[in-house]
């Protein structure tokens, strides 16, 4: 199956909180779209490995993405190296997507950095024909995708793409509060973190809202990319 659209997150529910409504206008118009989870999140101070997997697997429903796949790659203690550079890279070129939506380049979570450049660095390497991977025992051809986009999350790094998600950001939600053990839940008697404030889940909605006032709409979703964005005319600009 080969998508146009795979979201690679080091965490379940980094595609949700950085791309959901991106995902979920795509796949309302018809795009082909997939999520690869990095780790199951297993150092999470909520929940579980196994909690996780039951919240990904909904959520990716709600967003309606064809396929959801987990490496299962230590979270927290994953590394860019050819071992795991070589696992994405079968992803890769098993999907063949031409766009690839990952993590935040610089945030306050570790693994989000590592991810990212983990992510990117795959990207580029699926590329090159001299390196041979298999799948299912038949040999993979080199894949490149055309575009690696970066979305935002902890902290506000200014975009270099500004995606409107007007009509999305509900469905967005639904994504995002599919993992319910990780976010607000005023009944929940677990520890609280970071993402787990009434604040963190507002601070969502008031992102989309603030970036969408930057360009004019209700809601939007920032990305920074790893090179110039071209445009055919300027009036293709909005």
């Amino acid at each position: 199956m080969k998508l146009d659209i795979l979201a690679i997150g080091a965490h379940p529910d980094d595609v949700e909180l950085g791309c959901g409504g991106t995902i979920a206008k795509e796949v309302a118009r018809g795009r082909k779209v997939g999520i690869l989870d990095l780790t199951r999140g297993e150092l999470g101070t909520r929940g579980s490995a196994e909690t996780r997997d039951i919240e990904a697997a909904n959520s990716a429903k709600i967003l309606g993405v064809l396929v959801r796949e987990n490496l299962r790659f230590a979270d927290g203690f994953f590394t860019n190296d050819k071992v795991h550079q070589l696992e994405i890279i079968k992803i890769i070129r098993k999907y063949q997507p031409e766009i690839v939506l990952c993590n935040a380049v610089d945030d306050r979570h570790i693994d989000h950095g590592k991810a990212s450049k983990l992510a990117s660095d795959a990207c580029f390497l699926s590329g090159l024909v001299k390196i041979e991977t298999n799948l299912d025992g038949k040999p993979q051809n080199a894949w490149r995708p055309k575009h690696v986009y970066h979305f935002i999350q902890w902290k506000n790094i200014e975009p270099d793409v500004v995606v409107d998600i007007t009509g999305y950001i509900d469905q967005k939600m639904e994504a995002v509060l599919a993992f319910k053990t990780q976010f607000y839940n005023e009944e929940s008697q677990e520890p609280q973190t970071p993402i787990s404030s009434k604040n963190f889940t507002d601070s969502i909605i008031y992102r989309a809202r603030d970036l969408g006032r930057l360009i004019g709409v209700e809601h939007a979703e920032g990305f920074t990319a790893e090179r110039n964005v071209a445009v055919d005319s300027l009036f293709d600009l909005k």
